[in-house]
C-alpha cells in the first residue's frame, strides 16, 4: 500500500471516531493538510484553518468543571475585513433537532404525547398524503426510522430559497420504506414533529423549547430564526466561487458556540432532564449532531473520555469543505487529548 492510501485510510479512521459523515473519496490535498504537523494549541490550529480554505471559525470547549473557551480566527465578516469572534451568533442548522428531540421527550414524559401513537393520530389532515401514516408512530419520527422522503433530496428543493413550499415536497411520495424496517436522515422527520408539538400544544412548539430548555439553562443567545436577532452579530456564510454572503437566508436556529456547548453538556448529563425523561430520551435520539447549510457548517459533540464538550461552527461550504472541517475537529480532538495527557 503507498504511503498515500495509507494517509487516506488514517483521516477516514480518524473521521469514523469523530463523525458521522464519511466521503469516501477524499481530495488529495485535505489528506495533505491531516498530515500537517499537529498545531501546538487549539488557537493555532484555528489560524491554520483560516489559512487553508476556511473563510472564519469558532470552537468551543469546556471540560469537566472548568470554565468554556472560545478561540476565532479569520473572518466574521469578509467584505468588512471584521475579524471572527468568540460570541458571534451562528446558523447551527440540524444540531435543532437535538432540542426538538428533548421538547419531545418532556411532551412524552407529561402525557402531552405519546412515543407510539401514529402520525395519522396527530395529523389526520395528512393522514392520506403520508405512506403508512397510521404505522409511522412518534419514536419513528425522532430516530429517523419513519421512510418518510427527505424533503431536501426531492426535485425543486433549493438550498437558497426561502420562499418553497416543503409540503409540498414531501407529500404523496412513495415511503422510502416500510415503518421502523429501516434507518434513513430525514428531515421531513423533525418538520412533522414540530407540526404535531403545535397541535399537541395549541402554540408555537418554538414558546415550549424557550421555556423548558432554553431558559432554564439560561440560554440567552439562541434564537429559532436570524429575524430574532441583531444581524451584525450574525457571522457571515459562504460558498465557495461565490461572492454573496449567505447570512440572509433564513435558515432555522440561530446560536452562540457556547451557547450550544452549554447545551450540550446539559443533554448528556441529563441534567436538562428528570430521571424519567433522561431515560425516555435515552431511547430515542442522539447526544450530538452536525449542521449544515449554505454557509453554515456545524459539529456539536460531548467527548465522555475526556469529559470534553467540543463545538465547531466554519462559515464556508461547498467544494468538499465539510471533510475538511471534519479533518479539522479530528486535530482539535487531538491537541486536546494531548494537553490533557
Amino acid at each position: 500500500m503507498s504511503k498515500w492510501h495509507k494517509a487516506i485510510l488514517k483521516i477516514l479512521l480518524a473521521l469514523t471516531l469523530t463523525t458521522s459523515s464519511i466521503y469516501i473519496f477524499a481530495p488529495w490535498e485535505y489528506g495533505v493538510y491531516y498530515l500537517k504537523p499537529l498545531s501546538s494549541s487549539v488557537e493555532s490550529e484555528a489560524q491554520l484553518a483560516s489559512e487553508n480554505g476556511i473563510d472564519g471559525i469558532i470552537i468551543y470547549t469546556q471540560t469537566g468543571n472548568e470554565p468554556g473557551q472560545t478561540v476565532a480566527r479569520g473572518w466574521h465578516n469578509r467584505a468588512a475585513a471584521i475579524p471572527a469572534y468568540g460570541q458571534a451568533l451562528f446558523k447551527i442548522a440540524s444540531i435543532a433537532k437535538l432540542y426538538e428531540a428533548a421538547a419531545i421527550t418532556k411532551l412524552i414524559a407529561t402525557n402531552q404525547l405519546d412515543a407510539n401513537q401514529s402520525v395519522a393520530h396527530y395529523l389526520p389532515q395528512l393522514a392520506s398524503r403520508i405512506e403508512y401514516a397510521d404505522q409511522i408512530t412518534i419514536k419513528m419520527l425522532v430516530m429517523h426510522r419513519s421512510g418518510v422522503p427527505n424533503f431536501t433530496d426531492q426535485p425543486g428543493f433549493d438550498w437558497a430559497s426561502n420562499d418553497i413550499d416543503v409540503f409540498s415536497l414531501m407529500l404523496d411520495k412513495p415511503a422510502d420504506f416500510k415503518p421502523d424496517t429501516d434507518y434513513a436522515y430525514s428531515n421531513s422527520n423533525y418538520l412533522l414533529l414540530t407540526q404535531i408539538m403545535n397541535n399537541v400544544l395549541g402554540y408555537d412548539y418554538t414558546q415550549f423549547i424557550q421555556a423548558n430548555i432554553l431558559k432554564p439553562l439560561a440560554l440567552k443567545h439562541t434564537f429559532f430564526s436570524i429575524h430574532d436577532v441583531d444581524m451584525d452579530e450574525l457571522m457571515s456564510g459562504y460558498y465557495v466561487g461565490y461572492d454573496d454572503d449567505l447570512k440572509y437566508l433564513d435558515q432555522g436556529y440561530v446560536a452562540s458556540a457556547r451557547d450550544v456547548g452549554v447545551f450540550i453538556r446539559a443533554l448528556n448529563e441529563g441534567t436538562l432532564f428528570t430521571a424519567e425523561e433522561a431515560d425516555i430520551y435515552a431511547s430515542l435520539y442522539d447526544y450530538g449532531h452536525t449542521g449544515w447549510v449554505l454557509g453554515y457548517s456545524s459539529i456539536a459533540r460531548y467527548h465522555k473520555d475526556t469529559d470534553t464538550v467540543v463545538i465547531q461552527f466554519t462559515n464556508t461550504t461547498g467544494d468538499d469543505r465539510v471533510l475538511l472541517t471534519q479533518i479539522i475537529y479530528a486535530r482539535i480532538l487531538d491537541i486536546l487529548n494531548k494537553a490533557g495527557d
